[in-house]
């Protein structure tokens, strides 16, 4: 099942509903996560919210997971970081590898640090899952946020879908040519792979640039506006 956070976001249980609701609930969810500092409120929100997306907007879990998957697979790295090379105070573990070790300090931080973002996940992944993009992007133009943040944000949100289809399009490339059939194999051709996705991002802003040009970009990109419901 290929994931598509864009048509998931049009069509679920929660698409219509009035997106500046979600855009403050999220927010505000969000700064209650960071300022109350607490790690079972963390996981509290993450519970109910992952309810709420799985059950109130009847979105597929299997979709839910390969948007947790991403950011979690780079938290769980970053706190594996954390855990053995950042903090101060007693050591509970010793790995004997360049002495490096586990201090009571260190594993607090790594698993705070978890926690806290375990909790503010679901958050934005609410407010994504469940809204379309364009809505988002009209609500902050009508909050006056500043046009270059929202145009930034467009082109980071195409771009984002666009090498990720063409990393899909060249892995799958990849193993038809057995690129994944061993362990050097798989090195290889995972060099390869993000060698070619440089150059190949080079390549994609240029004519980015190009189209925009061709279209009279002339330094601000249209929002969409919906219209609104006639009662």
């Amino acid at each position: 099942m290929k994931f598509d956070m864009d048509y998931i976001a049009h069509n679920n249980a929660l698409t219509e509903v009035n997106p500046y609701f979600k855009l403050f609930l999220t927010i505000i969810l969000l700064i209650t996560t960071l300022a109350l500092d607490n790690l079972y409120f963390d996981v509290i929100i993450f519970i109910i919210l992952s309810i709420v997306i799985l059950t109130i907007a009847k979105i597929d879990y299997k979709s839910y997971l390969k948007f947790l998957s991403i950011p979690m697979a780079f938290l769980i790295i970053t706190c594996i970081f954390l855990i053995f090379f950042f903090g101060k105070g007693d050591v509970i573990y010793e790995t004997g590898v360049f002495g490096i070790v586990v201090t009571t300090d260190s594993l607090h931080y790594g698993v705070y640090t978890f926690m806290r973002v375990l909790g503010c996940l679901p958050c934005l992944g609410f407010l994504a899952l469940t809204t379309p993009i364009a809505n988002i992007l009209n609500c902050l133009r009508t909050l006056k946020v500043p046009k270059i943040l929202i145009e930034i944000a467009l082109l980071m949100y195409n771009t984002i879908f666009i090498f990720l289809n063409e990393i899909d399009t060249m892995q799958k490339a990849q193993e038809t040519r057995l690129g994944y059939h061993s362990y050097f194999s798989s090195i290889k051709s995972l060099g390869a792979l993000v060698s070619t996705i440089f150059l190949r991002s080079l390549d994609k802003s240029e004519t980015l640039q190009h189209s925009l040009d061709s279209r009279g970009y002339y330094g601000e990109l249209p929002v969409y506006k919906p219209r609104k419901r006639d009662d």
